[in-house]
């Protein structure tokens, strides 16, 4: 099998893929302090969660925008199944042309998602990423990473909304009945959630009418809260960056 690691800013997705096939997948906090010991012994813990012998794992890849846990993380699987991972970044052959000013500034993530959106459409893609930050990743009808948006995530926008405001305490971050709340609660909600919506509806369309019609994917943490909402999002694919990763891997290690 081969395992999958997306390592982000909040949480660590982990997919155990046999071929094509996403058999297991896994989510984490990315605590920064943990160390590769701590993390050999996840690792062993969730393939034992689902039944699986450590020899099941014969190959890997890594995406981290934590660079505090690419080696840490790089280190764990090496000692738990004696196998060296592959790690996204400059080098790789990813078969998808990075028209960015500085290629190198593009985060590991990034490029996975574009690539498994525009294997899954053929065309001109948008990805909307719902995480730490929300991204917005562009391809075009030639399959060139054309660049994107970088936005702060929901979350953080909450916390920075509750942080300074001394009256407005925590509420749950999801969808309110209206959008003209009848209490604090709820016109909190409707300023997170349909607010949000509007941003990312507001900026897919900016990127259409400089990028050309194009399909949009939601995907991250937070996709299946705005999606639903959204008049631009057509699809939600939840394991999307691992798909990409699991792609990446076979153009760099098989064939």
């Amino acid at each position: 099998m081969l395992l999958a690691v997306d390592v982000g800013n909040t949480h660590t997705v982990l997919g155990l893929y046999d071929g094509p096939s996403l058999r297991h997948s896994f989510r984490i906090e990315s605590a920064r302090g943990r160390t590769a010991d701590e993390l050999m012994a996840i690792l062993l813990t969730l393939l034992n969660m689902v039944k699986l012998e450590k020899s099941a794992v014969h190959a890997s890849i890594i995406a981290s925008v934590v660079p505090s846990l690419t080696e840490a993380v790089g280190d764990a699987i090496g000692r738990a199944f004696g196998i060296k991972p592959l790690v996204v970044g400059p080098g790789i052959r990813t078969g998808m042309p990075i028209l960015y000013d500085n290629p190198r500034e593009v985060g590991a993530d990034r490029i996975a998602n574009a690539v498994a959106a525009y294997a899954r459409v053929q065309g001109a893609v948008v990805v909307v990423d719902f995480g730490t930050g929300t991204n917005f990743d562009c391809v075009n009808a030639r399959g060139e990473f054309v660049g994107g948006v970088i936005a702060p995530g929901l979350q953080i926008s909450a916390e920075a909304l509750f942080s300074r405001a001394a009256r407005l305490a925590r509420v749950p971050i999801e969808k309110p009945p209206r959008a003209i709340g009848k209490n604090t609660t709820h016109s909190l909600q409707a300023g997170l959630v349909f607010g949000y919506v509007g941003l990312v509806d507001g900026l897919v369309e900016r990127i259409r009418a400089e990028l050309g019609p194009a399909r949009v994917i939601g995907t991250g943490g937070l996709a299946s809260l705005i999606a639903p909402e959204s008049r631009t999002i057509e699809e939600i694919v939840p394991e999307l960056t691992l798909e990409g990763l699991r792609i990446l891997y076979e153009r760099n290690c098989e064939g």
